[in-house]
């Protein structure tokens, strides 16, 4: 698989493989990582590592000497990342603005994905601004994904109720984050009630619905519930390796007092933060600060 095919294909999947995986894809498809692969490892570590200038570099030069436009935009999307993991949401929206635009002049060729991937983008990039506490741009992000999902043409991909069921679960953790307990709990009832509408759906995001409701219970004080819901969350299939949550996790933790599986778990989300993605840029640099590992 070529470098260019490799991070296409990265884009188009919407994945979050971080350096190391792309060299083993690699590996398995019997040829050795080349130099974009190896650079994109590098820079990719760097950021785990704290060093954010040296890994934009890298970046940058993968941007300017970017082979296609689908190249050029996969690197944008990791530039986008790499400002999240240094905390900077401004940044990150406007390189996941560029991927978008790139996904715009893909809209004629393949508009289910090209639409699908222009409301990830925007999603991505609130994602990363909710997390670091920019609440505002954070919901005008998510706002404007779900427009720009919901323009996918028939026969569509991706349905309306998986935009609603996202849409529900951020406006819940903003109003958390809000200290309005009221619309966050409003918020949960309409998650619950696009899951409950859309079995096929559901099978896949109901793993995210604890994940909510833990997320609200931990910003409104309801601890027991915290505590109960994100530990349902990690235990479910496909959410063991999330850092965010064991991140979210040791936060209720702490502020029930009990420093020692607060920390336990803050241990876990900075060993687990081995992707370059958005619970990675979060979640790497908060534990590592808890920890002291500055």
């Amino acid at each position: 698989m070529s470098a260019t095919r490799l991070i296409t294909v990265l884009l188009l999947s919407g994945g979050a493989l971080c350096g190391t995986a792309q060299v083993a894809d690699a590996q398995q498809a019997g040829t050795p990582p080349t130099p974009q692969q190896d650079s994109i490892r590098v820079a990719s570590r760097l950021d785990l590592d704290g060093k954010h200038a040296e890994a934009r570099a890298i970046f940058q030069r993968l941007i300017d000497g970017a082979p296609t436009p689908a190249a050029k935009a996969a690197v944008q999307r990791r530039m986008a990342i790499s400002y999240g993991f240094q905390g900077d949401c401004a940044s990150t929206a406007k390189y996941h603005e560029m991927v978008i635009e790139y996904w715009k002049t893909r809209e004629a060729a393949e508009p289910q994905n090209a639409f699908y991937q222009e409301g990830e983008m925007a999603n991505e990039a609130a994602r990363v601004c909710i997390d670091l506490g920019q609440l505002d741009m954070a919901e005008r992000l998510y706002v404007r994904g779900t427009e720009l999902g919901l323009k996918e043409p028939e026969p569509k991909t991706h349905p309306r109720a998986l935009w609603e069921f996202r849409l529900a679960h951020a406006r819940g953790r903003l109003a958390a984050r809000r200290g309005n307990a009221a619309e966050a709990r409003v918020q949960v009832a309409n998650a619950r009630r696009v899951l409950d509408a859309d079995t096929v759906m559901a099978a896949q995001q109901a793993r995210f619905y604890p994940y909510l409701v833990g997320y609200v219970a931990l910003f409104t004080n309801d601890l027991v519930t915290a505590d109960v819901e994100l530990t349902r969350a990690v235990g479910m299939q496909g959410n063991g390796s999330d850092p965010f949550l064991h991140a979210l996790l040791g936060m209720t933790y702490e502020k029930q007092g009990n420093q020692a599986k607060a920390r336990e778990m803050y241990q876990k989300a900075y060993d687990l933060s081995t992707g370059h993605n958005p619970p990675s840029a979060f979640s790497r640099p908060f534990a590592r600060r808890l920890l002291g590992l500055d």
